[in-house]
This record gives structure tokens, sequence and C-alpha cells, in this order.
């Protein structure tokens, strides 16, 4: 079987892909001696993070091996308009940036779930942190990793003809490498070497993009838009129209209720990377910055490199592969992109490419078990099995993060052994975080937002998800809609019939974080008039910065569609609100 694999690839490819593993271990042998002073540097990497590390590190994270495939199954299924399944998620990124990255920086804490005891208080504050931490650290993060293992898996099956044990043992090798870099470099070595990874795997991406689209069977982008219906390259659904899509592609189109189900998920559903309000290794790289304007610019180049910059690549060779190889069936569409790398590149580049879907992989995974183990060390062992202690060596719980995390990637590896398909666990993911978001947001400009009320918003959308599918037998999105809207009622009731969070806790909380927002009578009691942007200004960068985005995604898009006049109209709506949006933010000096 070796043999076999060896044998697929040139020697020259073979280089590429080792020399690039050895470069990754050199980086975790490098950063291994800061990583070990304390957890702070372990998890948080000294919290000294430049912007642009910490915002790449972010972009990289959420690029993994999957990534390219699903938008290639989203384009099959839906022209590029599917992809509005992750773009409706911008909006509570760019949330994220101007309303809660100085805040997360601010509060001055290792993990978001610690934030839970710096707002609430008692034993209902110490029971949300102590299952969150469970259920993101270990069981929700297993899960995002299994279905990461679960893409490289599929990758090497197709990639090398292997069989699915083979594949998985190679994958679990892998896995295996990047614990072993992830557990001695800590945060710090994990954000420089996502830097080298995502640069890495976006230019394999551009030129398996390039090569495709100009090689013959394709004929450029003008003879591939003749080659498909002109519904496959609508930016929008075409919610009156897609018959035609439809019908050409043999695929489901958008509807109406699935587009207005897409476009609340950021702000009702909990999601990884797109949490509303921030949070997991969002949270993580904002808390590792310099200080607040670094955090902000951090999220905001995340948002940017995220929605304008990567999936033009994978949205072209998803395009190209509808031509290419229309024999594949419905579940096999995503394949396409597998069969583009195989097919169509060259010596070393055939490598380069493999090593882009590696560096994804990497990337992810190795956050994955770095923030994982932040929850299960931070907010567990050290809170509550063996807190601190005066003149306590910190190296004791560094020492116990390095094992956490090797055990983080063996629980991951057999989660992966048990699932089937990817989809069903966003599915999962999306639907029982539903209702969620709202709380997420408002615990920071709402004070009478309790640990009940995230309790309850917390645990309702198990339930009602459940009872939507299997007992009314309803699916997406009228599953969806019945959890959002069972969940906000319940914890909107929740919260006004239980008490408010105790004064001194409320107090506390304001003078750490002064968060803006509806806090009034915690302002009366401390003679505080607010400070910084006012929440008007900010809902003003808010919208400029969406617009400006978006605008960015649809004019890289248009030019690369050989759409000349909408790519300048959406360069000229990029102009008018990147100068609302200079003006708000020099004002209040918000970078």
């Amino acid at each position: 079987m070796t043999t076999h694999l060896i044998a697929i690839l040139a020697p020259l490819d073979w280089i590429v892909i080792v020399l690039f593993l050895v470069i990754i271990l050199s980086i975790g042998l490098y950063y291994r001696n800061q990583a070990k002073q304390s957890l702070e540097a372990f998890f948080l990497g000294g919290r000294n993070l430049p912007w642009w590390i910490a915002g790449t590190s972010m972009v990289a994270t959420t690029f993994a091996a999957d990534t390219p495939l699903a938008i290639t199954e989203f384009v099959a299924e839906s022209g590029i308009a599917g992809n509005w399944i992750w773009w409706n998620m911008l909006a509570g990124g760019l949330l994220t940036t101007f309303f809660f990255a100085k805040l997360w920086r601010r509060a001055n804490i290792m993990t978001d779930v610690e934030f839970i005891e710096i707002r609430y208080a008692g034993q209902a504050a110490k029971i949300l942190r102590v299952f969150k931490a469970l259920y993101l650290g270990l069981f929700m993060n297993c899960l995002i990793i299994g279905w990461v293992n679960l893409a490289l898996v599929t990758i090497l099956e197709v990639f090398f003809e292997l069989s699915p044990q083979a594949a998985l043992n190679y994958t679990a090798l892998l896995m295996l490498l990047v614990m072993l870099y992830a557990s001695m470099s800590g945060l710090l070595g994990v954000a420089i070497t996502d830097t080298l990874q995502f640069v890495v795997a976006m230019v394999g991406c551009l030129l398996l993009a390039i090569f495709v689209v100009n090689d013959e069977k394709i004929g450029g982008i003008a003879q591939l838009k003749a080659s498909l219906p002109a519904e496959a390259f609508n930016f929008f659904p075409q919610i009156q129209s897609t018959q035609s899509l439809k019908s050409s592609l043999n695929t489901l189109s958008i509807g109406l209720g699935s587009f207005l189900a897409y476009i609340s998920i950021w702000w009702t559903s909990w999601y990884p990377g797109a949490e509303p309000g921030g949070g997991g290794y969002i949270a993580q790289r904002i808390m590792s910055t310099r200080d607040e304007s670094h955090a902000i610019k951090a999220t905001l180049f995340f948002q940017i490199a995220h929605y304008a910059i990567r999936p033009w690549p994978w949205i072209i060779v998803g395009l190209c592969s509808l031509v290419l190889y229309p024999e594949l069936g419905a579940d096999e569409k995503r394949l396409g992109f597998v069969y583009a790398m195989r097919d169509f590149l060259p010596v070393g580049l055939k490598g380069l490419l493999l090593v882009a879907f590696l560096a994804a992989y990497m990337s992810t995974v190795s956050t994955q078990l770095n923030w994982g183990a932040s929850y299960l060390v931070g907010d567990i062992y050290k809170r509550l099995i063996r807190p601190v202690q005066r003149n306590k060596n910190e190296k004791h719980y560094v020492v116990v993060s390095k094992i956490t995390t090797g055990l983080i990637a063996l629980i991951a590896l057999g989660v992966t052994t048990q699932l089937k398909n990817i989809s069903s666990v966003w599915e999962f993911i999306i639907e029982c975080g539903a209702g969620l978001g709202l709380v997420l947001i408002l615990r920071w400009y709402w004070w009478r937002i309790n640990a009940w009320s995230e309790i309850t918003a917390t645990v309702v959308p198990f339930v009602a998800y459940a009872l939507a599918k299997f007992s009314f037998e309803w699916v997406f999105p009228n599953s969806f809609f019945f959890t959002v809207g069972v969940t906000t009622v319940s914890w909107l009731l929740v919260t006004f019939i239980t008490s408010p969070t105790p004064q001194d806790t409320l107090l506390s909380f304001y003078k750490r974080v002064r968060p803006q927002g509806a806090w009034q009578p915690i302002r009366v009691q401390l003679k505080d008039t607010p400070q910084g942007a006012s929440v008007l200004i900010l809902l003003a960068c808010w919208i400029c910065s969406v617009i400006i985005v978006y605008a960015a995604l649809f004019a890289v898009g248009s030019f690369i569609l050989l759409q000349w006049e909408e790519g300048l109209l959406y360069c000229f709506l990029i102009l008018l609100a990147s100068i609302g949006l200079s003006i708000a933010a020099k004002k209040h000096s918000l970078f």
C-alpha cells in the first residue's frame, strides 16, 4: 500500500510535502520554550500577537480540509448563490469586530467560558461554566475535529486510491504530528504555523483554479460561462426563477424559506468561528492580541480575508468540475475538487496542492486542540480540581495542558471512526444552537440578562430540535424556525421570572469591561458616563463594513467572470462605504 501511495506522485511532489512537514515541526520546536512559561503563554501566546498574525490565524483555522469540498458541493447544488449558507455569517463577524472585539480584549480572561463567572454569579454561573467547558472543549471540539478528519480521509481515498481504513490510518498519523507541534509550541507556534499554512493553502488553490479554467477542456472563463446555465453564475438566489438551473444541473436550488433561514443564522445560532458576539477560537485570538486596537484590526482583517479573498478559487474550480465530471452523482459532487487536483496539475504543483490541503487540515486541527485544551485545563482543572496555590509554579498547568492536548486528539480520532458524513454534523451544530445567538449578543449590552437566560438558551434548542425532527418530522428550514422561536420565547420568559444578577457582580463587570448599551441602572450607581464610541457610531461602522466586504466579494467575482460594469459598480460602493467608515473610525479612534 505504501509503495502504491508513493508511486502516485513524482519525487519532486514528495520533496515538497516532506519539506513542508519539516518546516512545521521546526516552528513547533522553535517556540517550545515560550510555551512552557505559563498558561497565558501556552493558550494566549503571552497576549502579544500583532493583528496580522492573529487575523491570519483566524482565517487559516476556518479554512479546513473540508472547506473547498463543501464549496464545490454548494456550487454544484445551487450555483454561486449556494454560498449564502455561509456568506450570511459576515454580518455577525463584523458585529464582533466593532461591538465585541475590544470588550473581549478588555475582559482580560483566558477563555470565553471564563466570561460566565465575571458576568454572572452563584451556583448557576458555576454550573454553566463547567457545562460549556465540557460541551465546547470536549464534545463539540471532537465533533469538529472528526468532520475535518473525515474530509481528509475522503481526499486521501480519492487522490491516492486508498481503502477507507488506509486513508484513516494516514490521517491518524498526520493528526499525531499536529498534536506534537501544537502541544510543544502552544498558541504562539500554532498562530505562526497558521500564517504559513494559510499562504501555502491559498497559493495552491489559486494555481489549481488557473490551471483548470485554462485547460483546453474548459477553455477559459468565457467558455465556462457558455457551458453552464446563466443561473449558475448569479450571486444572489433567483427565488422566482430557478428551474433552468435545477434542470440543467440536476440539483436543488435555494428556496425562499432556506434563504431566510440562512440570513437569520448569523444572529440566532451558535456556529464555530461565527459565534454571535464572538467566542470560541475567535475570542481566543482576540484575547491574544497586543491591545484593543490590534483586536479590532485582527477581526476586521479576518472578515475581509475570509469572505472577500478566499472563496473565488474554490468557486471557479467547483464550476469547472460540473463541466469536467458531469457523471458524478449528487453525493459525489464535492469530490470534483479532488479529481481536478489529481487530473490537471503538473509535477511539483500536485505536491503543492496536497501540501495546501495538509496545511488547511493542520491549521484547523492545531487550533481546535489548543482551544479545546484551554477549556478543560483553565475552566475545569485549574478552576475546580487543582486550584492555584500561593507560590504555585504554573509550569504544572502547562504540563497538564500538553497531556490534555494529546488526550483530545485521541478522543477525536475515536469520534472520527463513528462519523458517516459531514453534512449531518453541520445540521446538528446549527440547529442545536438556534436561538442562543441573541443571548450571547445581549449579555454584553443588557444588564438584565442573567445566568438562567443563557442556561435556558443553551438547553432548550436541543429539546425543540428533537421535537421538530422526531415528533413533527420537520426538516430544515421549518425545524430551524421552530427551534429559534421556542428558544427565544423560553429565555425571555425565564429572564423576567428569575432574579437579576447580583448588583456586586454587575458593578464589578461594568467597571472591568465598560460596555455600552442598556446599563443605565449600573451607570447611575457608579455615577458614570459612557466612554468611547456610541452604539450609533459602532452601528454606522458595522453597516459600512458590511457593505465594503460584500461589495469586495462581488467585485472580485465580477471581474473574474468578465462582468466589468458590475465590478466597477461594486468598487464604487466600496469607495463610498470606505469613506464613511474612515470618518467614523478616525473621529472616535477605533483603530
